[in-house]
């Protein structure tokens, strides 16, 4: 699949998903888009995921007929989303477009 992190989201953990293509909403020049429009750019682009910590996406943009599948991480630290590896993981590989996911991480 082709993942895209938005800021916030740990870069590290691009090698824990390392049988996917990942990018960065900063590597691609996009840093600066707000998130109606970050979505839209990376659908176009053929995201198929993307992966954020803003756990307020959900409730500031209408995900109706959105291709791309969102994941939230509910923590920007590196320490404790490592601890949940094998749930992202999992939670990546059983994604399908459209989809959104929350994973808590305590």
């Amino acid at each position: 699949m082709k993942i895209l992190f938005d800021q916030g989201t740990p870069v590290p953990l691009r090698q824990l998903l390392d049988s996917h293509s990942v990018d960065t909403a900063y590597e691609r020049g996009w840093q600066t888009l707000e998130n109606g429009q970050l979505l839209s750019t990376a659908e176009q682009a053929e995201y198929d995921i993307l992966i954020t910590t803003d756990q307020n996406l959900r409730y500031q943009q209408n995900m109706t007929d959105r291709k791309i599948a969102i994941v939230v991480l509910r923590s920007t630290s590196w320490p404790r989303i490592q601890k949940h590896a094998e749930q992202i993981k999992a939670v990546v590989d059983g994604t399908v477009s459209g989809d959104y996911h929350e994973i808590p991480i305590i």
